[in-house]
């Protein structure tokens, strides 16, 4: 299929939007949270510890998918979202089944750190530099 000179692709338009924003790492939490809320469901036998049942197993999984949606959808906020899907990581350890068999723990410790240290792409240098020249 030929392509049409004024018409944006989609796979390229949401690849430019994917790359203005911590996606692996809002994706990575996100799938962390989604991991210990199905282990919530797995079978009497398989279960590690008493807590399945209680509230907090299944609202901190929750808090960790919300959070990653909030870090891939509000890239600005992402310290604050990355800090809360890191404690609620941690405290699944006790609440959910071993933090979903260690699985989902890692997968939103991971998300979350690499949602921390994450950095917007700053202007290039060049153009600055030529603005600077202008002026002087």
């Amino acid at each position: 299929m030929a392509d049409v000179p004024g018409r944006r692709h989609p796979w390229r338009a949401f690849r430019r939007w994917r790359h203005r924003r911590p996606f692996g790492a809002g994706t990575a939490l996100a799938l962390g949270g989604a991991e210990i809320l199905l282990t919530q469901r797995a079978s009497v036998s398989v279960i590690l510890t008493a807590g399945a049942d209680s509230l907090a197993g299944y609202v901190l999984p929750m808090i960790m998918v919300v959070c990653g949606l909030l870090i891939v959808f509000n890239p600005r906020q992402r310290l604050f979202y990355s800090v809360i899907g890191v404690l609620a990581s941690l405290a699944s350890w006790v609440t959910s089944n071993l933090g979903g068999f260690f699985v989902g723990m890692l997968l939103g410790l991971v998300g979350s750190s690499l949602a921390f240290g994450w950095l917007p792409d700053r202007p290039r240098r060049r153009h600055r530099l030529r603005r600077e020249r202008r002026t002087a």
